[in-house]
């Protein structure tokens, strides 16, 4: 299936490449949440005429993103979690944990834009975490978990 890209899309391409790609990823993913289009000669001839207000979006969206990036970076936070006398946590600190640890702080992220690395945590320290706002934005974050008093 050869669709036409609205917006970049990371491993894929950039606003206006005509990619070639599996049927069921355009069908389910691209098309509905209004990434792509599919490449017919109409839809090409549609996408040439709104193609500056398009890229108008992405370059608003992407200035949006570096401006998040930089509330985020100054953001402190600290997570506390029961654990053992060793610094082991009872259970782990995953993304949905990060995220509404960020929220609270005023940061507003969701879970999904959350990038662990090693996998979730599961020892008290300091761990940097990866939060990508946008195929080009990409923010790394110190979070401590601390125990619970």
């Amino acid at each position: 299936m050869e669709v036409i890209l609205l917006e970049k899309i990371a491993n894929l391409g950039n606003l206006g490449d005509k990619v070639s790609i599996k049927a069921g990823y355009g069908r389910n993913y691209l098309v509905p949440k209004g990434k792509a289009v599919p490449a017919t000669t109409k839809k090409i001839a549609e996408f040439e005429a709104r193609r500056a207000e398009l890229e108008k979006a992405a370059a608003d969206k992407l200035a949006a993103a570096q401006v998040h990036a930089d509330k985020l970076s100054k953001l402190e936070i600290v997570i506390a979690h029961k654990a053992g006398d060793e610094g082991r946590l009872f259970g782990s600190v995953g993304t949905h944990n990060i995220a509404e640890a960020i929220n609270q702080a005023g940061g507003m992220v969701e879970k999904q834009q959350i990038r662990l690395p090693n996998g979730t945590i599961r020892h008290v320290g300091d761990y940097d975490v990866d939060i990508s706002l946008h195929s080009d934005v990409t923010v790394t974050m110190s979070i401590k978990i601390a125990p619970e008093a």
